[in-house]
């Protein structure tokens, strides 16, 4: 969703509005002139009417003739009046402003309703002062966050979406052949133990595939429970990282593949979750015997920056598109796209190391070209999480 921000303007007012602004100043000043001649003829009649405030009113006009020397006060009505129209300009200006502020509050009212009838790219645009340029900015702050979280609500729907089409079709494949073999076998229909064996085997093979692909999902939702507990201890990352090479060295051997450690320095102490980190280990190594065709080496590199550690597990086998790096940490993304389970595994394995990694407070990115596809991973040295060890 589009998210416009208009350029900032003054608030128009229609016709009617400024013939009620018009209407209002003479409203104003016809009650005006009605209470300063009530003021005037009630002043007048108070001083007629007391001697003693007539005597007094003249003995300090005289003395304030005698001693400016002038005779513009000589009349009450001429000190008066000036005041009294000077505190009605200041009145009416008031009431105009007052009205004026609400015909802004209207226009805000009905910039409102129209971003509520669904126009979410639209927000208010007036240029205002004080109280309703706070107001008009809190309005378009709450829009936007508003529409971030309704943005927010449809990706994770259309993730939810997409998570269940890809659950369904990875997991009807095997359990259509599971259910095909055995209602084979439950019908009788083969002819020799050996073709019996045969159909077992096939079904047991899918039934290990659904499992593998209902613990990836297990596994990739547990580490993306941000409650998901991480057991934070002290270990040395280097020889973690040889340990696996170790591991994997035998099925690197078979496939005519050598695999190298090089670390620098050579003791390199952090603070993880070790069981959680071999997984991500393990995914990595395990896709770079899996789908780096033509590779003979596997490289990791371990090396401390600051106050990360950056581990980088790299081959030399076919480079990856790059249309297809920007995806590569996606769930259930593949770079071939067969979504065979022959040539692939559940297209967990990435996702669920990149929310290992995000636990530990670190990040992973992949690049390719014709001599190496590196997957690089920055970790913190010391965890912030605060889950308990």
């Amino acid at each position: 969703m589009r998210n416009k921000r208009e350029p900032k303007k003054r608030v128009v007012l229609t016709s009617k509005e400024i013939s009620e602004l018009f209407v209002e100043a003479i409203i104003t000043i016809i009650l005006l002139i009605i209470v300063n001649i009530a003021m005037l003829v009630l002043l007048s009649s108070i001083v007629n009417n007391t001697p003693a405030l007539n005597e007094a009113v003249f003995e300090s006009r005289t003395s304030f003739v005698r001693n400016f020397n002038t005779d513009i006060f000589l009349s009450a009505k001429n000190f008066l009046i000036p005041v009294l129209l000077i505190l009605d300009i200041i009145f009416l200006y008031w009431r105009l402003i007052r009205r004026y502020r609400q015909m802004q509050q209207r226009h805000i009212i009905s910039e409102l309703h129209y971003i509520a009838n669904g126009h979410y790219d639209h927000r208010i645009p007036f240029e205002l002062r004080g109280d309703l340029a706070r107001l008009v900015d809190s309005i378009n702050g709450l829009v936007d966050s508003t529409v971030t979280a309704i943005e927010e609500e449809r990706r994770i729907e259309k993730s939810k979406d997409e998570l269940i089409t890809n659950i369904s079709h990875d997991l009807r494949t095997p359990l259509t052949s599971i259910i095909g073999y055995l209602g084979l076998i439950e019908d009788q229909q083969y002819h020799s133990e050996e073709e019996l064996l045969k159909y077992t085997h096939t079904a047991f093979v899918k039934a290990k595939q659904m499992r593998s692909l209902v613990d990836d999902l297990f596994e990739y939702t547990k580490a993306r429970q941000p409650s998901d507990p991480v057991n934070l201890m002290t270990f040395d990352m280097v020889q973690l990282v040889e340990q696996l090479a170790a591991d994997f060295e035998l099925e690197a051997r078979n496939k005519g593949i050598t695999i190298e450690t090089t670390a620098q320095p050579q003791q390199l102490l952090m603070e993880g979750d070790t069981e959680k980190l071999v997984r991500v280990f393990n995914n990595l190594l395990s896709n770079a015997l899996k789908y780096g065709k033509g590779a003979d080496r596997i490289i990791i590199q371990l090396e401390k920056t600051g106050t990360e550690a950056v581990i980088s597990v790299k081959n030399n086998g076919k480079m990856i598109p790059k249309q297809s790096l920007d995806s590569l940490f996606d769930r259930f993304y593949r770079v071939e796209e067969s979504r065979s389970q022959e040539t692939g595994g559940t297209g967990l394995g990435l996702a669920i190391a990149q929310s290992i990694v995000a636990l530990h407070g670190g990040y992973i990115y992949a690049k390719s070209n014709p001599d190496w596809t590196s997957f690089i991973i920055h970790l913190p040295l010391t965890s912030n999480n605060q889950a308990a060890s």
